[in-house]
């Protein structure tokens, strides 16, 4: 059993390389493009929450604060992600364009100071994703961690690109499922909500 732990583990860990590598490949207009398209997919699929969390952009993730900044003209707030402790679910500061950040220390832009909030609505960017609504994140298990803390679970929306799309990332226990899957083909609802 082990040895199939390690197995899942080592391919895990090569197969974010290689998707993160497939959208360091996208020049940057196609990246603009993708990304422009997965926002009118936002904007079109899902209500405008009270409180949206997303992630700052970073190795090349779809750029979605076109529809944070849409959300937020909506009334919505906006809310990032903050790593107060290894291995504990995250906690959400508001942001809005006035909100001082700096580099945590995976070297992510974070508020600095702030509301603590409990958002609605997670946007969390998929490394990699399936059809059966699981994704790849970077390892760290902060995103699974925070969606099985947290009461009322936020609406978990994933947004990435096709080029990222896998037969299977082969969940494990922990992985929580995702309700809707975000890219430049469209919004894809895949439970409940």
């Amino acid at each position: 059993m082990t040895e199939l732990i390690e197995d899942n583990t080592g391919w895990r860990r090569a197969l974010r390389r290689e998707m993160v590598a497939r959208r360091a490949a996208l020049d940057d207009a196609v990246h603009a493009a993708l990304s422009a398209r997965i926002v009118e997919h936002l904007q079109v699929a899902l209500a405008v929450p009270r409180i949206a969390a997303f992630c700052w952009p970073i190795k090349h993730e779809p750029d979605v604060r076109a529809i944070v900044a849409h959300w937020a003209a909506a009334g919505a707030q906006a809310a990032l992600p903050v790593v107060v402790a290894e291995n504990t679910a995250l906690a959400f500061r508001i942001w809005d364009s006035g909100t001082t950040l700096a580099p945590d220390r995976y070297g992510i832009p974070t508020p600095v100071s702030g509301e603590w909030v409990i958002p609605d609505l997670i946007l969390l960017p998929l490394n990699g994703f399936d059809a059966a609504g699981y994704r790849l994140g970077y390892g760290g298990g902060y995103f699974d961690r925070t969606l099985a803390a947290l009461s009322p679970r936020p609406l978990a929306v994933g947004v990435g690109f096709e080029i990222n799309r896998l037969a299977s990332i082969r969940p494990e226990s922990h992985d929580q499922r995702l309700d809707w899957i975000v890219t430049e083909a469209g919004a894809f609802r895949l439970s409940a909500a």
